[in-house]
């Protein structure tokens, strides 16, 4: 597994080894000791999920103002443009995002750890998202951030506006928005 920091070093993009031949591929998807190697600390994942969205839906910016998740995120059908938002207010990176194409064909993973806005939008004709959360999702804490907030300036690769969810619509301006104050 290649681990490469972006440019908010607690964000990780990860690659794995894919063995590939005229039969198809094999790839090691996750591995405790290697994740945990590669990112520098130790993580326990609590909960999986699975989603599946057509073109242009935008889904985020999502995170839980108490039991904040982390989340390791991959694409197993179709392509996304994947976002991280840094609300940890004592960081050096706060209020800036890092996003990456998660794909299928490209098998990439991105870790985004907790104190983190997430969120994704659909580039092809459908997507099936998987991610692994490091705490269970609590509804009565989850917060959103919108998609186009202006001080963020998120460059969301679509020629139009996205899909969206009554909730992700009624998100809240980055500058009003709870943020996390110690991670």
């Amino acid at each position: 597994m290649l681990a490469t920091h972006l440019a908010i070093p607690d964000v990780y993009l990860l690659q794995p080894e894919v063995f590939g031949d005229a039969r198809g591929f094999f790839f090691e998807s996750f591995n405790q000791r290697k994740f945990e190697l590669a990112i520098g600390r130790q993580v326990s994942f609590v909960q999986s999920n699975h989603s599946r969205s057509v073109r242009h839906v935008l889904r985020g910016l999502h995170y839980q103002i108490k039991q904040p998740q982390g989340k390791l995120v991959r694409v197993v059908v179709g392509e996304v443009f994947d976002v991280a938002v840094d609300l940890r207010q004592s960081s050096a990176t706060f209020g800036q995002w890092v996003g990456e194409r998660l794909s299928a064909e490209n098998k990439r993973q991105l870790w985004v750890p907790a104190g983190f806005a997430h969120g994704f939008v659909v580039l092809s004709d459908y997507a099936e998202f998987l991610y692994q959360t490091t705490d269970y999702w609590a509804p009565e804490y989850e917060r959103c951030i919108l998609w186009n907030d202006p001080t963020l300036d998120i460059d969301w690769p679509i020629g139009s506006t996205p899909v969206l969810s009554e909730k992700d619509a009624l998100g809240k301006p980055f500058a009003s928005a709870e943020v996390y104050e110690e991670m």
